[in-house]
């Protein structure tokens, strides 16, 4: 579905991302961890051509056949929110502070779906309550809302057009813990719903472990260690991966043959 292929990110003067190759397969969930600064969000964002100014990224990545680095800006445009859809770590950068919320979605239904313009006030308002949301919050503008609500928004806005895949980065970062497991069930029933793919970036081991098939560990801008979720967290081969592991106390208990305590 979504395949990184010797992908290799630089500056002027460093490189950031070292021949990195990465395959999310249809309908799978596919979990991206690593220290920070390890290159995790960098390598995602190239899939969208969404790389800060003064960075640039070779290689393939392909979707569904499509290598997305070789198209121009015009058709990426069409791609991205439709087919691919990111949920970004700094949920604020999604929107403009002087536009409502509804009027981030209605945007969204110009570009990809304008047959759907009729209906869109129920679009929308079903797409907010579908995260936990009042549907009246459309009319509210970005910074009346809280980093929770707003987070919750732009996962909404995210999930608007059902993509064949989800980069999440962080999703839960702004959430409590009871909210952020209703967000990753809400996109575990994406997944089993649409087939969607999701590649997610994250730091919590616990939510791993819970959630996906699949792993792979980046370090230093390369993938040190990757395969299925239980091989790597119960039988980790590379040192950096049983180091991240031994930090997540939840793990290392459950790795000395403690009782796991559900969450």
């Amino acid at each position: 579905m979504l395949q990184f292929e010797e992908v290799t990110i630089r500056s002027r003067t460093r490189t950031l991302v070292d021949g990195v190759s990465l395959g999310v397969q249809p309908g799978e969930w596919h979990a991206l961890v690593g220290q920070s600064g390890s290159g995790k969000s960098l390598l995602s964002r190239s899939a969208g051509q969404l790389l800060p100014p003064g960075l640039s990224a070779d290689g393939s990545i392909r979707l569904g056949g499509q290598d997305l680095l070789a198209m121009n800006r015009r058709n990426v445009r069409k791609v991205l929110g439709h087919r691919l859809s990111y949920i970004f770590q700094d949920y604020q950068a999604s929107f403009a502070p002087f536009r409502t919320i509804g009027q981030h979605f209605t945007e969204a239904l110009k570009m990809h779906d304008k047959n759907s313009l009729s209906a869109a006030k129920s679009v929308i308002s079903s797409s907010l309550e579908s995260v936990g949301l009042s549907g009246n919050l459309a009319k509210s503008y970005p910074f009346q809302l809280s980093g929770g609500q707003l987070q919750r928004a732009s996962i909404a806005l995210a999930l608007l057009f059902s993509p064949d895949v989800l980069i999440a980065d962080e999703v839960t970062t702004a959430l409590d813990s009871v909210t952020g497991h209703r967000i990753l069930s809400l996109l575990q029933q994406l997944r089993e719903d649409t087939g969607c793919a999701i590649l997610f970036i994250t730091h919590d081991w616990r939510h791993v472990r819970r959630y996906t098939d699949r792993i792979a560990v980046m370090k230093e801008g390369r993938i040190v260690e990757s395969g299925g979720t239980h091989r790597v967290l119960d039988h980790a081969r590379h040192e950096y991966t049983r180091q991240l592991i031994a930090a997540a106390p939840v793990l290392s208990r459950l790795a000395s043959g403690l009782p796991e305590v559900n969450l």
